[in-house]
């Protein structure tokens, strides 16, 4: 009648990148891992990928849902950094425009 509510489980980030090195060295296959740990194989395989796909783009593996602060924050800071830019080429091309032209 009733159906049973099912928890989701959550692991830390640590937790993740430690399964993802016993992976990587292959002292047992990825199925076995799964087994021993309990956790699906295909959510293993999916932790390399995030593993691997953070490295080649440069960005945290497993960032997880975050704080919508910490992504307001992260945006302010990207912002600010572009406008710091934006302002040493302005106060270049302002000392450039400033010189005197020679007569």
């Amino acid at each position: 009648m009733g159906q049973e509510v099912v928890k989701r489980r959550v692991y830390s980030r640590e937790f993740k990148a430690e399964i993802v090195a016993l992976i990587k060295k292959r002292e047992k296959p990825v199925t076995q891992i799964a087994v021993d740990l309990g956790i699906n194989e295909t959510m293993l395989y999916r932790w390399v990928q995030e593993t691997h796909e953070s490295v080649n783009n440069g960005l945290r593996a497993f960032p997880g849902h975050g704080r919508p602060r910490d992504e307001e924050l992260a945006r302010l800071r990207k912002e600010n950094k572009a406008l710091r830019n934006a302002n040493k080429i302005l106060r270049k091309a302002a000392a450039i425009f400033a010189r005197e032209v020679p007569r």
